[in-house]
C-alpha cells in the first residue's frame, strides 16, 4: 500500500503544479550560486515533507485506534469507497467541502506564506515547504485517507513523507524551469489520475476484504492466528 502514496505523488503533482507551482516558482532562491540554490530548494522540500510525515502521524494515530478495536478491514473498505465515490460523484463531495471548517486557518497560512517568500533568511525555505504542506488539496486529502487506513503513527508518518516525496521531481523541475508541462501534457495526466484513484480505492477495498491473496489482499491477523492454531 506504501506504494500508492509514491503513485499518488508523482502523478499528483502534475496536478498540485495548479497551486502549489506558483509558490515554488515564487521561491526567493539565490540563482546566481548553483549550489546554494539547491539546498535552498532541498530545505523547501523538507519542510512539505516534515509536514505531510505530520500530518500523517496524527491520522496514523487515529488509525491505530481503529486498529486497535477491530475495524482496520473494515476502514479500508470505507475509505476505498469513498475514493472511488469522490471520482464518479464528485458533486455530493463538493458539497461538504474539508476546507470550509479551517477556511480561517487556511488564510492565516496563506498570508503567513506570503510574508516568508519576501525574506532570504537560512530558514525561510523550510518555513515556505512548512506551510505549503497545510494548503488544502484534494490529492492530499485522498493521501490522508491511506494514512488513516495504517495501524501506527510511523507507518502514518511514513505513507505521507512518501507522497510528499513522490511530488519532489515535478516540484523542484518548477523551480528551476518554471511551468515546463505543456497544456496537453497537463491534460493527459489530469485524466488519468482519476483512473489510478479508482485502482487506489479499489486495492484498499481488497485489503479490506482479507482474501487470502499475497500482498494485495492478506487474511486478517485473527485469522491467520486462528489458521495456525488450527494446524497444531
Amino acid at each position: 500500500m506504501f506504494l500508492s502514496a509514491i503513485i499518488f505523488g508523482l502523478l499528483g503533482s502534475f496536478h498540485c503544479i495548479g497551486m502549489c507551482g506558483p509558490i515554488a516558482f515564487m521561491l526567493p532562491v539565490d540563482r546566481t550560486n548553483k549550489v546554494k540554490q539547491f539546498f535552498q530548494i532541498t530545505s523547501y522540500h523538507f519542510g512539505r515533507l516534515f509536514t505531510y510525515s505530520l500530518i500523517g502521524f496524527l491520522f496514523g494515530l487515529l488509525g491505530k485506534g481503529f486498529y486497535f478495536f477491530g475495524f482496520q478491514q473494515q476502514l479500508s473498505i470505507i475509505v476505498g469507497v469513498l475514493m472511488i465515490l469522490a471520482i464518479f460523484v464528485p458533486k455530493t463531495f463538493q458539497k461538504y467541502n474539508l476546507s470550509n471548517p479551517i477556511n480561517k486557518l487556511v488564510m492565516k497560512v496563506k498570508s503567513s506564506l506570503g510574508k516568508e517568500l519576501k525574506k532570504k533568511g537560512n530558514d525561510t525555505f523550510f518555513t515556505i515547504g512548512f506551510l505549503n504542506g497545510f494548503l488544502p488539496c484534494g490529492l492530499v486529502y485522498m493521501a490522508v485517507f491511506g494514512a488513516l487506513t495504517t495501524t501506527n503513527m510511523l507507518s502514518g508518518s511514513l505513507y505521507m513523507f512518501l507522497f510528499g516525496l513522490g511530488t519532489i521531481p515535478l516540484m523542484t523541475a518548477v523551480v528551476y524551469v518554471g511551468n515546463f508541462a505543456n497544456g496537453l501534457v497537463r491534460k493527459r495526466v489530469q485524466q488519468a489520475i482519476p483512473y489510478v484513484v479508482v485502482f487506489i480505492g479499489v486495492l484498499f477495498i481488497l485489503r479490506g476484504l482479507g482474501l487470502g491473496i499475497p500482498y494485495v489482499s492478506p487474511l486478517p491477523v485473527t485469522d491467520i492466528h486462528n489458521s495456525v492454531e488450527g494446524c497444531h
